[in-house]
């Protein structure tokens, strides 16, 4: 199946890169060339190439992926003509399909929502609604979690906007290490020690995370005291409170 992206920025090269260490490697794929910078280096790769224009791009390939910025995707798809039995795959935040479907004329519409780490092909891949073609796509990538509901979909997307606290999170215990006396290259060494060897816990034991905080809170000691005071001083209301927004913006 040949694919196309409109769109080359850091999610694409993630993809791209994914897909031809992947099952699917003999798979060919063209690109816009909205980020030449981007665009040339992943052309380096075997069997893919850049188009001239963006609907050259649609034109040269079986399956369409929208990997544009909400804030310029009407510009730039809106001026696409994508045949009605084309699949097209979105991963354009708070876009519905019925506005994709709107602007393209193309009728064969699922949302997506990968991450960077389906180069390594980890992570999971919510697909709205499971269009078989996206599904196939994502399962070479890591992890494809078939969503038939919408509200559920832009749950899952607002989830994914945790990113940026969970380092902020990190940014802010390193500060605090520095004022302490420790290094900048010390704190970082020892928190991306720490993190880690979290992340491969949370891989390698399926239990609730209710449990995994017990685990890893000896009753009465530090791991406890710390996590009791930011859910006094209202850690969990404001994560809450910001997910609940994430996801009244996805909603559209």
């Amino acid at each position: 199946m040949r694919l196309g992206f409109i769109g080359t920025g850091t999610i694409t090269a993630h993809m791209v890169r994914g897909l031809k260490a992947s099952a699917l490697a003999d798979w060919p794929i063209v690109l816009s060339a909205r980020n030449e910078a981007v665009a040339a280096a992943l052309a380096l790769l075997p069997g893919v190439t850049v188009a001239a224009r963006n609907q050259a791009v649609v034109e040269a390939c079986d399956l369409l992926i929208l990997a544009v910025r909400p804030q310029v995707a009407k510009a730039v798809i809106g001026r696409l003509v994508i045949p009605p039995s084309r699949p097209v795959i979105s991963l354009i935040a708070g876009l519905h399909i019925a506005t994709v479907a709107d602007w393209t004329g193309a009728q064969d519409i699922c949302r997506a929502i990968p991450l960077p780490f389906v180069e390594r092909h980890q992570g999971v891949t919510p697909v709205f609604p499971p269009q078989p073609a996206a599904m196939q796509i994502f399962a070479a990538l890591g992890t494809a979690l078939p969503v038939d509901d919408l509200a559920a979909y832009d749950a899952y997307a607002a989830a994914s906007a945790l990113m940026g606290s969970y380092f902020g999170l990190l940014e802010t215990a390193a500060g605090w290490m520095v004022a302490q006396g420790h290094s900048a290259p010390d704190a970082a060494q020892y928190l991306r020690g720490l993190f880690g060897s979290l992340g491969d816990v949370l891989r390698e034991k399926p239990v609730s995370f209710e449990q995994l905080r017990e685990d890893h809170s000896t009753k009465g000691g530090l791991n406890e005291m710390i996590f009791y005071r930011f859910v006094q001083g209202g850690g969990s209301d404001a994560m809450q409170a910001a997910l609940t927004a994430a996801f009244r913006r996805v909603q559209g």
